[in-house]
């Protein structure tokens, strides 16, 4: 089974995908980058390393190739063993092995695992349809232009002086009856003024009065209350005791983890005919991961982690 496919759909949604028995891919979020030197812009993205220390199965890939391949979670188990079986002896007979769209793994001369990531894919979803690019240095030209002046003939105007009696007769009428209608037209300007002040004043008492009136009757008529629903947090991580063929097992592994103060949840019994009976079921992969630490160092060795599809 190609199970890189399925690493890969894994990095998008989480920040570690660990594959049992290898190692495990970490993501780091790194900002937008602007190098000046080169004039490229380089959007926000997922930086993908590789961590060869970190090799407990912690469930998640086995149970996406499970839900995926509409498959049992053993048999995912025993598939990521083969691949990883036919990874190592790749490394050892070629040096280096290349997983599509996550990177390539080779081996130094200490014979120590390193990881060089891939630039084409860009796991960070809020950066989709984002790419890189290159800016071109802008160059501009200052363009320098020469007026030519053109020495043009001067026009003189010079003025008639035999009508300027006549025009400065024609002013001073004029100037007088501007006098005499000023004194007709001013009181009455006045009174306009005065009938549209009062207008105006009736008409924003009325609004006053109206707005009042409303104020009233919401007093009067109290809002009804708001009811506010709160979403229920869905506990997705179980850690599993295990599952059983018969019915009473199951029942009895029940009634133990219960007296033992767990939380503990019977599953109905499922396609394969098995009853599953967990510890507990968790919100966060963080506090499933650490009740399961607890739960194998005081417990049960075999305990496991199930997650439902998100």
């Amino acid at each position: 089974m190609n199970i890189e496919h399925y690493i890969a759909q894994l990095l998008y949604r989480h920040q570690c995908v660990t594959v049992p028995g290898f190692g495990a891919f970490l993501t780091e979020i790194q900002s937008a980058k602007w190098v000046e030197s080169s004039h490229s812009f380089f959007p926000p993205k997922k930086f993908i390393s590789f961590n060869s220390n970190i090799k407990n199965n912690d469930g998640l890939l086995a149970n996406h190739i499970a839900h995926v391949e509409k498959t049992s979670y053993s048999y995912a188990v025993s598939a990521i063993q083969h691949e990883v079986l036919n990874w190592k002896k790749a490394m050892e007979q070629n040096g280096q092995l290349t997983l599509k769209n996550i990177g390539e793994l080779s081996l130094n001369t200490e014979n120590h695992v390193v990881f060089k990531p891939l630039d084409q894919n860009n796991y960070l979803t809020s950066s989709f349809g984002l790419s890189s690019f290159v800016s071109p240095l802008i160059k501009r030209e200052v363009a320098q232009h020469i007026e030519t002046v053109e020495e043009k003939e001067v026009i003189v105007f010079e003025p008639e002086h035999n009508n300027s009696r006549s025009f400065l007769k024609y002013a001073a009428i004029f100037v007088l009856g501007l006098g005499l209608t000023g004194s007709v037209g001013y009181p009455l300007y006045q009174n306009e003024m005065a009938n549209q002040k009062t207008i105006v004043e009736k008409a924003v008492q009325k609004q006053v009065e109206t707005k009042i009136q409303e104020a009233t009757f919401f007093i009067q008529n109290p809002l009804p209350a708001v009811t506010l629903s709160i979403k229920e947090t869905k506990m997705s991580y179980h850690v599993m005791a295990g599952a059983f063929r018969d019915e009473k097992n199951a029942e009895k592994i029940f009634k133990r983890l219960s007296n033992l103060g767990y939380k503990a949840k019977r599953i109905p019994q499922n396609k394969h005919g098995l009853y599953p009976v967990l510890y507990g079921s968790y919100a966060t992969f963080a506090e499933a991961e650490q009740a399961k630490k607890e739960i194998q160092e005081k417990d049960n060795p075999e305990a496991w982690l199930l997650i439902e599809s998100l």
